[in-house]
């Protein structure tokens, strides 16, 4: 696989897909693949740093509140840097890479969830990113109360286990979560060569079996050596 594969994980926080993304990289490094995994926003010096701003519900009371632009901005900042130092350099070695969000999320977070607009942010994704789009996007998208309800508990249980707050986005309302779930089914109608809707309210919807319908997508649009 000489130029690497990009697959990204999309969805509502409580989706599953930070543990979908997982399960996927320990199954192709078992099959013997190059995997690297990384998260947006995160993954470098930089991005955690980012992060903790970004997802920490005490930044609205520290700094005053953020604004939506500076939002997006810092979004957009994190990803740049993980573009330069992780994703780019490991596609050019060849490996599968795997990231949790990409500019999708900021396209249904800051473009309909702080109502910015998608044009916007498909610009600063091409100045900031150059265009960079993943082969693949894999969307969980489950029912909006459930996605919710399991976010806001496991944040709970993260708070107080590891003394983090990265709540700040679950405070948010309902109404906010319906734009970015609209927006989130808006994207993958206008891409569907690229995104593909794995989790829905049809079916078997268990973890393992979502994983083994993740398994059955990603090899059959992997190249082969």
């Amino acid at each position: 696989m000489p130029n690497g594969y990009f697959i990204t994980f999309e969805g509502l926080d409580g989706s599953g897909k930070t543990t979908q993304l997982r399960r996927l990289a320990a199954w192709l490094a078992a099959s013997g693949r190059t995997v690297v995994s990384l998260r947006n926003p995160g993954s470098t010096p930089l991005g955690d740093r980012i992060r903790s701003i970004l997802l920490d519900s005490r930044s609205e009371s520290a700094l005053g509140g953020i604004t939506s632009l500076a939002e997006m901005a810092l979004m957009f900042a994190d990803r740049a840097q993980s573009i330069a130092e992780v994703i780019s350099p490991a596609l050019a070695a060849g490996s599968i890479v795997l990231c949790d969000r990409f500019t999708d999320s900021s396209e249904a977070y800051q473009g309909a969830g702080r109502q910015l607009g998608s044009q916007r942010i498909l610009a600063m994704h091409a100045a900031v990113c150059n265009n960079l789009l993943p082969d693949l996007t894999i969307l969980l998208l489950p029912p909006l109360e459930a996605s919710l309800v399991r976010a806001r508990r496991r944040n709970h249980r993260h708070a107080e286990k590891e003394g983090t707050d990265e709540n700040r986005f679950e405070r948010e309302s309902d109404d906010f979560y319906t734009r970015i779930h609209g927006a989130y089914e808006h994207i993958a109608a206008r891409e569907p060569h690229r995104i593909a809707i794995v989790a829905n309210d049809d079916g078997d919807n268990s973890i393992d079996a979502i994983e083994l319908r993740i398994r059955a997508l990603v090899t059959g649009r992997l190249p082969h050596d």
